[in-house]
């Protein structure tokens, strides 16, 4: 009996950090790092850096719905990232680190909007939330050094200042979300 699977394509800042926490999420198959919302076909890293792609770094989760439904993906989503500030998080800025959800049909547009309209009412950001939400045209992977990028560079210093921070965060808030092995 073959498995259901969905995936979902998010943008929150940088992808190594959407990638390391999403990685422990049960019921995760894959995540991918990559590019999308531009109009540059197959862009590089270098590209997308100048700002002048139209990508924002993204990540493809393919997961199980049956373990973690879409709305619990975008639960850990809204949670990550601050979807408050445009073209940015943290130090980085750019449109390649703005926040997006980019929706595969029409059902994950209905949840992500209910979501985004939900979070929005209960004012729980002070200021408004920028996060796009729009179909997705294409997703471009990133090259292949992106993968993985923590557990094969965790010297690194983005990757100690910013990356095992966040999901450092990330495992103490959602256990409930983590896979059995982590």
């Amino acid at each position: 009996m073959k498995k259901n699977i969905e995936k979902a394509t998010l943008a929150g800042g940088c992808f190594w950090c959407l990638e390391a926490i999403y990685k422990k999420v049960k019921g995760v198959k894959e995540v991918i790092p990559g590019y999308s919302g531009g109009q540059t076909k197959n862009p590089t890293y270098e590209q997308v850096c100048t700002d002048s792609t139209g990508h924002a770094e993204a990540i493809q989760v393919t997961f199980e719905p049956e373990i973690i439904s879409y709305g619990e993906i975008l639960d850990i989503f809204w949670q990550i990232h601050n979807p408050t500030t445009l073209n940015r998080q943290g130090y980085d800025i750019g449109s390649q680190y703005r926040s997006a959800i980019f929706y595969h049909n029409e059902e994950q547009q209905k949840i992500a909007k209910k979501i985004k309209k939900d979070l929005q009412d209960a004012r729980i950001w002070p200021d408004p939330i920028v996060t796009e939400i729009i179909p997705l045209k294409e997703f471009y992977p990133a090259e292949e050094y992106h993968r993985d990028y923590l557990q094969n560079n965790p010297e690194n210093n983005y990757c100690q200042m910013v990356v095992i921070p966040k999901l450092a965060k990330f495992m103490k808030t959602f256990q409930d979300y983590l896979k059995k092995d982590n």
